[in-house]
């Protein structure tokens, strides 16, 4: 005699990621009587921000801290921290995420170690449509065991990110040649120079290329660690004729650390301490014993670098695959939701221009399915931190059928100023206006290489645009 499926209204929502929009989802599912679970691929709660620990937000707490996850700690006699203070990545995992995935609601619900490789309707691949709408998911994860197990969800609120899919090095969208092969040399956008990967750089040449605020703050940290090692020599690549638009807006940015950021970067070019290569492409990475040599074009010559070490701050991109099954509908040039993207398109918007959305913009062909947090903006880099917030604030509200409370969407931020990538003149968006560094001269001088998310321009109380 077979065992009948469960109901589909009787499944858990799965969130996929514990980093801080993911927790934040389970929090606002909590709040409306549903019930979560969060599948979370690294070993802690806030794993992904843990390995940019070294660098702070521009982002004061105050809008660090979802207002649900703030009632889940409130018990707990968890210490808000000074709302006015800026965190590192490390503050926000030790004082923020960790406490709040240790408490009761989400620790009992919170499954680490378990990467998700698969999500599709239960019973039903993407070609069939019969009866489709009354079918739940079915998750397939690879849990720390490293058993395959399959989960059922009634929806799922993907807040996964993209931190682990960085754009590749060469030209087009596509690896270089010899990519693969040269990885070994290569980094992520956030190497901690001055700490603890220090011997990767100290007397040796590295390459950055990308022109977000992600490659300034690891050239200025470079900068810094050749005046106190001999040896070490910077070059950065950029794809486009010009850095104006990273070296931002001075003194008119409304975020003066990120104002400044670009100042003491323009600085280091002027003096020569980085030499600045425009009209980069790479064709070719060939690696050696020691070094790896970068073979492609640049201005107005062949481009032929012999470099110990490769910063790619290109940006990221959505990883899409484990997602073959559900029915998306993603705009063709962002990869975000096709209602979304009008919004965030960085060919045309700044994270200064970007409104509050919520559960209908976010919404797929596949009901109950979501991107939430970095993964929604696609490969568009102006996200916000609270935005996710708010994103999965009306995403619970529609799972739990409160309609009203949707899509009245409401964001309080301050303005952040000019803001925008240089897509005019460069094709990578790597960071864009919405992450940088605060320089030391605007925090505490600890030492640590400092980055940050913007926090944000709209204020106000929108209705979602369908």
């Amino acid at each position: 005699m077979s065992i009948p499926a469960p109901a589909r209204s009787d499944l858990p929502v799965v969130v996929i990621g514990a980093g801080p929009v993911g927790l934040a989802a389970a929090a606002h599912l909590l709040e409306r009587g549903l019930e979560p679970l969060i599948l979370e691929a690294g070993p802690d709660a806030g794993a992904a921000v843990a390995r940019w620990g070294h660098v702070r937000l521009f982002s004061p707490w105050r809008y660090d801290v979802d207002a649900a996850a703030r009632l889940l700690l409130a018990p707990t006699g968890w210490a808000a921290p000074d709302p006015d203070a800026l965190p590192t990545g490390a503050d926000l995992v030790e004082r923020y995420l960790r406490p709040l995935a240790a408490t009761q609601a989400i620790a009992s619900r919170l499954r680490t170690g378990t990467r998700v490789l698969a999500v599709a309707r239960d019973g039903a691949d993407k070609t069939r449509s019969l009866g489709r709408e009354r079918r739940g998911y079915r998750v397939r994860t690879l849990g720390p065991d490293g058993q395959v197990q399959d989960v059922l969800a009634r929806a799922v609120i993907d807040a996964s990110g993209t931190f682990s899919t960085s754009n590749p090095l060469g030209t087009g969208g596509l690896p270089a040649h010899g990519e693969d092969a040269a990885e070994r040399f290569v980094t992520g956008p956030l190497p901690d120079v001055l700490g603890a990967d220090r011997s990767t750089f100290a007397g040796r040449h590295t390459l950055v290329v990308g022109m977000g605020h992600s490659a300034a703050n690891t050239l200025l940290s470079l900068v810094e660690l050749a005046e106190r090692e001999p040896g070490t020599t910077v070059t950065w690549a950029i794809r486009g004729g010009s850095a104006r638009r990273l070296f931002g807006g001075g003194a008119d940015d409304e975020l003066p650390a990120r104002g400044l950021l670009g100042h003491r970067l323009k600085d280091a070019v002027d003096a020569g301490r980085l030499t600045l290569r425009t009209y980069v492409s790479i064709e070719q990475l060939a690696p050696g014993p020691d070094t790896v040599r970068v073979l492609g074009l640049s201005k107005d010559s062949p481009l032929d670098l012999e470099v110990h070490a490769i910063v790619n701050a290109t940006g990221f991109r959505p990883d899409l695959d484990m997602l073959r099954e559900v029915r998306l509908d993603l705009d063709p040039v962002v990869e975000a939701p096709a209602a979304l993207a009008p919004l965030i398109d960085p060919n045309h918007h700044s994270c200064g221009t970007v409104p509050p959305h919520g559960e209908s913009v976010l919404a797929h062909p596949d009901d109950g399915f979501y991107l939430a947090g970095m993964k929604s903006y696609g490969r568009a880099p102006t996200f916000l931190l609270a935005t996710g917030y708010e994103q999965v604030r009306s995403i619970a509200a529609a799972l739990a059928g409160d309609r009203a409370g949707a899509d009245v969407v409401q964001l309080d931020l301050p303005a952040t100023g000019v803001c925008s990538s240089d897509l005019a003149a460069d094709d990578e968006v790597s960071g864009g206006c919405c992450g940088g560094g605060a320089p030391a001269e605007t925090v505490p001088a600890d030492g640590r290489t400092l980055l940050g998310f913007a926090t944000g321009v709209t204020h106000g109380r929108s209705g979602d645009r369908a």
